[in-house]
């Protein structure tokens, strides 16, 4: 249980995939304009994580490893994201049209969304169990969807204060990601493994 709350605060805090990896910042510039935008794309991007975190685990060790087909392995993993994604557009846009209008361009771009792809391959490069895996998901997931609606909240904030005209727009908002990244850069102190 403690190796669990360990991979949790740490997939949160520490190793976020954003502010920390780097990672799956496309959507996050792109979609943090509002938190109502920033909590749709999060909530589908964690959907896509979590479920092809576990089908690829299971793919991985019952399939392409048994057949000595581990060279397929990136190719098939973007194959299954981008079925799981035209599973969660075509599931949006009956379900929800005002959340698939809004999301947009960006609701495809998660097949390409490199966090997508880095989450299940990180969690194999680890050799984590199946369990393991999912929970790798779902932490690097709630990790994902933390950091977008604080800066979504931020963001909202930002465009209704006094900003100088030359910070406004593009550059007020890399500078709110970096000082952002450096304050969660501070916790890779906080846990030794």
């Amino acid at each position: 249980m403690k190796q669990y709350f360990f991979l949790f605060f740490s997939n949160v805090l520490i190793d976020n995939f954003i502010l920390v990896r780097f990672l799956g910042l496309c959507p996050f510039i792109g979609v943090s304009n509002n938190i109502k935008n920033a909590t749709g794309m999060s909530l589908a991007t964690s959907f896509v994580v979590i479920l092809s975190s576990s089908i690829l685990w299971l793919i991985n060790y019952y399939i392409l490893v048994p057949y000595n087909l581990i060279y397929l392995r990136i190719i098939s993993y973007i194959l299954i994201i981008a079925v799981i994604v035209q599973f969660l557009e075509l599931f949006l846009r009956k379900m929800s049209p005002l959340l698939y209008r809004i999301l947009g361009i960006f609701l495809p771009l998660i097949t390409t969304n490199c966090a997508v792809l880095a989450i299940p391959l990180f969690s194999l490069y680890l050799n984590y169990t199946f369990l393991e895996s999912i929970f790798y998901g779902l932490s690097a997931s709630f990790g994902y969807t933390f950091i977008m609606i604080i800066f979504s909240s931020i963001r909202e904030r930002v465009t209704v204060s006094d900003v100088p005209f030359i910070f406004q727009g593009a550059p007020i908002a890399l500078i709110t990601i970096s000082l952002m990244s450096i304050s969660f850069m501070g916790f890779q102190g906080v846990i030794k493994y």
